[in-house]
Order: C-alpha cells, then structure tokens, then sequence
C-alpha cells in the first residue's frame, strides 16, 4: 500500500478521502473534533508541497438529494478553517443543494491556485456515494490527480468515494494518508507482535456484534476482560438470574464456545462480578450494588460494580499490551457511567501500550479525562472492530490494487 509519502504529489491537484462524520450536540455544535484534527498532518503536508487540495467526506445519513442543515459539512468547515489557519484560502460549497458535484463546487475547484483548499458537501447527499457507483466515483476523481484515502473510520465499507474511485487511479497515483497508514500499522503490529501480557477489554451492549473479534483475540491475547451489557448472555450462560438485563438467548451456546476456547487456548477469561441494577433505565432511578448472583427478576444491571472495577484493576496490573474496545455499562447517563470511568483511569494509570478502539470507548476516554493518556486513540470504530475479527477492508485493499 503506498502512503502520500511515497508518491509524488508536487504541485498536484489532491482529492483527500476524509471522515469528518464528527459528534455534535443537540444544538449542532461539534463536541469532539478529533478526526477533523487527525487529517490535519496529510492535508498540511499536501499545502506545504504547493497543491491544490479537495477534502471529501460523509456525515451521518442524510436523505439523498435533499438538503438538510443539520447534515451539511457547514460547521466542519468552519472547525476546519480555525484549525488549518490558511486564513482566506479554505472554500466550501455552501449553496445548499442537497448535491455534491454542484456548479459552485466545479466554479471553486476551476479558481483554485496553489496551497487552497476545497471543502466538498456530505457526500452522501448524493445516492451514488453509498451504492460505490462508479458514475459518481468518476465525477469526484476529476477533483484530483492524485487520489488519498486518510478515511480509516469509513474504509470498511465499499462506498464510492472509498472503493470505486480507486478504479480511475493508477498505482502510482493513489495512496493512504498519515492517518489511514498509522492506524492499520498499529492494529497489525498489536495483534501480530504483542508485548506481554497482552489484554483485551471487550464491552458494549451486544455479542452479535463483537462475537468475531472475541474469537480472533482470543488467539492472540493473554487475558480476556468481558463487560458492558455483552456480559449478560455470559452470565446467563452460566446459569445466573440476569432480571430484564441485556441478553441475546440466541447466542448462548456461542457464549459457550468463547468460553470453552478460552480454556482450551489457556486465556482467563474475566467478568463481572457484581453490577449496578436498577428496575428502569431512568437518571433518576433507584440503583442497588449487587453479586451477579442477586439480580431480581425485574432489574437490570446497567453498569459494573465497584467490585468488578477493582478484580479489572488487578488483571490490568501487569499489563504490556491492552486493547480495549466497548463501554462497560450505559456511560452516556452519569449514573451508570462509573465503571467505565474508572476502567479509563486504570488503563491509563498502567504501564502498557494502550489502544482504545471504537468512538463509544474513545468517547469514554475522553470524558473521563484520560484520553491523552492513551497510547493510541482510533478513530474508526467498525473499521478497528473488522481488523480485530481479521478481516481485509475494502478502502486498503482497494489501495493495493
């Protein structure tokens, strides 16, 4: 796979693959711009060498072909321009077409000169974007010369602008960015030549959606720390009263088999051993600390206890390696937020080369303070979750072609 670094890209028109699909409040502003700031070292290194820039990327999913503000990359390209500081130089169509390719889009790219920057509308706008058409993939390749896929958080998916573009560039004329190259050489380098003990911490609501990447890891990790509403179908597994939490009863038996693989490859495998329950999922909510054993019929748990946190903080104590991809209870409320909190602090406080993957995990991270303490934050968290199950990604392979 080339990087930008390795092509040549003076004095060139460059068609930058971004992933600006950044989190905003419920009154539109962006409360995180990490993978704005991500892109900034390709997108700099492009200015620097006297091209003529395009930025694309996707937010959200809009309806195509009608304009919605609270869709439009408006606010993204305001952040961005505070960022870059190119005072003056970084353009964005903001004729609120609902399209991509518009007449002031093909008006601002014609008047560009050397060391601007254009910022095009949300990609999907148009429908050809999510159905990788090769019309549309055509009409955005004539916004560069060289083609630069810096999207790490969007290359699994066969899109457009990811995979189909790809088609009209050469070897020598496309290539990844900083960003995409930093992020799949950190993940092949951890899960092929881990320092150990290695440990992953595996969370989130569901096991359907993880139960690959707990196989796959389960090959190459020392220790194995499973929470967040997942855990329940474990537990149930075993034979415990889990009340109205969180459960997949479909995937019992495969709770078993990870189980079972656990013990045959030597892993120990870790879950929680008390809970935060409550009867209903409300801020205001009566919640009791109990064993996993004393759920009541009617509660649910709804985050680790306080006891977890601790048996966690002993298996992290030793740690070289730690990967960790998914909260350990419902975070986004304060209440059940704790053990996630405190899991970020542990992680953090360890001597270990730490990898949070996943934006829910980055976003615990994050708010707790501890995200600077990371080792190494990625930005993509489906993309990270199909590199842990070993699985190729179409926007890398794509690149190689």
């Amino acid at each position: 796979m080339n990087t930008v670094k390795n092509i040549d890209i003076d004095g060139k028109t460059i068609f930058i693959r971004c992933d600006f699909n950044v989190p905003k409040d419920e009154f539109g502003n962006i409360t995180d711009d990490r993978r704005i700031r991500e892109a900034l070292p390709t997108i700099r290194y492009c200015i620097d060498r006297g091209c003529k820039v395009v930025l694309a990327s996707h937010f959200e999913r809009p309806k195509a072909g009608v304009f919605t503000p609270e869709h439009s990359l408006e606010d993204v390209a305001k952040r961005l321009d505070t960022l870059l500081k190119i005072k003056n130089r970084l353009y964005f169509d903001d004729s609120k077409q609902g399209a991509v390719i518009t007449p002031r889009a093909k008006e601002l790219f014609e008047n560009m000169a050397c060391g601007d920057v254009l910022l095009l509308e949300n990609l999907r706008f148009d429908k050809g974007e999510t159905e990788n058409s090769e019309e549309f993939a055509k009409k955005l390749s004539q916004f560069g010369e060289i083609y630069i896929n810096d999207a790490f958080g969007a290359c699994h998916r066969k899109h457009a602008s990811i995979h189909a573009i790809t088609k009209f560039y050469t070897k020598e004329t496309k290539a990844a960015g900083f960003l995409l190259t930093k992020e799949v050489n950190f993940f092949s380098k951890i899960l092929n030549e881990p320092t150990r003990p290695f440990v992953a911490i595996v969370g989130g609501s569901k096991v359907s959606g993880k139960l690959q990447a707990l196989h796959k890891l389960l090959d190459s990790v020392d220790k194995l720390i499973i929470g967040g509403g997942m855990a329940f179908t474990f537990l149930k597994q075993l034979g415990y009263e889990i009340g109205k939490s969180l459960v997949e009863d479909e995937l019992l038996n495969e709770a078993q088999l990870v189980m079972d693989k656990a013990k045959e490859k030597g892993v120990k495998l870790y879950l929680p051993v008390d809970i935060v329950a409550a009867a209903e999922f409300k801020e205001n909510t009566t919640v009791k600390y109990l064993p996993t054993q004393e759920i009541p019929k009617n509660w649910m748990g709804l985050d680790i206890g306080p006891a977890s946190t601790r048996l966690f903080r002993e298996v992290l104590n030793d740690a070289q390696t730690i990967i960790w991809n998914g909260p350990m209870g419902v975070y986004e409320m304060d209440k059940f937020a704790k053990g996630s909190t405190k899991m970020a602090h542990y992680v953090a406080e360890t001597h270990a080369t730490t990898i949070v993957g996943g934006g829910d995990t980055a976003d615990v991270v994050a708010r707790s303070g501890d995200i600077d303490e990371m080792t190494f934050v990625s930005t993509g968290g489906g993309a990270s979750l199909k590199l842990l199950e070993g699985e190729t990604l179409p926007g890398i392979e794509a690149l190689k072609a």
